[in-house]
């Protein structure tokens, strides 16, 4: 069972939420911050990413950053763009990019219970990004970023979530990017004590994505022995019905002294050719290549597709085992530099763009990682590779802060 509670959330004032929300503070660089702030006072970019009030060149990391976030916090709170709720509320959180729409319910969720495993993981978190969210969280007194969870549909919820969609919005806006952010407050105590006793009944919740702020929190209430409200961390929560997952694709700096035809020579000893090729692969197991300006198609034979581990079975690990370490002599995706990733959002052309610029010699088109992967992994204990999901569209920032 899970524990998910009501909260105040430190809300942005409705008219003023399009200038104050924006994307996760782990999206854009420092400089693309800056810019992006630039002549916005009210920017969250001035919460989440306060080095961008700071001198070019500060390190990120230095205690005058995360002391300038908790200055520019309390600025928008105290001229009342932040506004924190008078009573404890569960809250509905819609977005609405192109088809695509998803809601979900904005609560707490229980520290113990991520370190019970409760809260499943699938990724390691990096100890310099962790805690630069500890410190962060610790300075502000507060979480502005929520983790991006999910579960199995329940209909219960389900049902509370359309009876209030049908009432007025709190907040509403379409952002800059053309997705549209809206927001409900679920006030009422009969809908609140439902919500609760349904998500009790809750086996498990599985992180999509936001793990280093999950643990971020669950350490600060280490620290703080759950003093305040520190025991509970942000969370936004989806059924696994409604989440988008686009593919993370794959773009080489060399050929590992392959010529292209050599390249496709070999992969064809190892993979199967698909035609007619297609940027996009249409089905699991499929790959795309993108080389010397042309496309090629491939799948992975059945005999490496079977296995009883579900991160083995994942296409960006038979392609790391079958084709970028064997081929390209790419040991470790993590550290290597002849390797980067591209988020699908960018699309195939982006990958084209990238090769013919002359700064990569091929790229790898994926098929997406599914949720039902995700869970498979998360059930399992496992740890998928790193750059294995790409979630659109983006949760913003200071939609919901909680204080802690």
């Amino acid at each position: 069972m899970t524990t998910v509670k009501p909260f105040a959330a430190l809300r942005p004032k409705p008219e003023l939420a399009k200038e104050i929300c924006e994307l996760p503070y782990d999206v854009l660089s420092s400089e693309e911050a800056r810019e992006a702030a630039a002549g916005n006072s009210l920017s969250f970019f001035h919460v989440s990413k306060p080095e961008i009030d700071l001198p070019e060149g500060t390190d990120p990391y230095s205690p005058e950053v995360y002391e300038k976030g908790k200055e520019n916090l309390q600025r928008l709170m105290q001229e009342g763009a932040l506004q924190q709720d008078s009573e404890p509320s569960f809250y509905l959180y819609r977005q609405v990019m192109g088809q695509h729409s998803q809601v979900g319910v904005v609560a707490v969720a229980s520290c113990e219970e991520y370190r019970a495993n409760v809260v499943k993981k699938h990724e390691f978190t990096r100890p310099e990004k962790e805690q630069d969210r500890v410190r962060h969280i610790e300075a502000l007194e507060a979480q502005t970023g929520p983790a991006f969870l999910t579960y199995h549909p329940v209909a219960a919820i389900d049902q509370v979530v359309e009876q209030y969609m049908r009432k007025p919005p709190a907040v509403k806006f379409t952002a800059a990017d053309g997705v549209e952010h809206t927001a409900w407050a679920v006030q009422e105590s009969e809908a609140m004590q439902t919500l609760e006793a349904e998500f009790k009944k809750v086996p498990v919740l599985y992180i999509a994505d936001g793990h280093h702020r999950s643990a971020a929190a669950a350490r600060v209430d280490e620290k703080r022995q759950g003093s305040g409200q520190s025991a509970y961390f942000l969370s936004v929560i989806f059924p696994s019905n409604q989440l988008q997952i686009l593919p993370y694709n794959r773009v080489l700096k060399d050929l590992n002294g392959h010529s292209s035809e050599q390249l496709l020579k070999r992969l064809q000893s190892v993979l199967i050719p698909v035609t007619p090729s297609h940027p996009q692969p249409a089905e699991k197991h499929h790959i795309s290549l993108y080389v010397a300006g042309n496309w090629h198609t491939f799948k992975f034979p059945v005999s490496v597709t079977q296995s009883s581990n579900p991160v083995a079975t994942l296409d960006v690990s038979l392609l790391q085992e079958q084709v970028l370490e064997p081929v390209f002599g790419i040991e470790d995706p993590r550290t290597s530099k002849r390797i980067d990733f591209v988020g699908g959002i960018r699309g195939t052309g982006e990958l084209e763009k990238l090769v013919s610029s002359g700064d990569y010699e091929c790229a790898f088109s994926m098929y997406a990682t599914t949720v039902d992967d995700l869970i498979a992994v998360s059930d399992a204990d496992g740890i998928m590779p790193p750059k294995s999901t790409w979630f659109e569209p983006k949760l913003r920032d200071a939609m919901f802060c909680h204080l802690i």
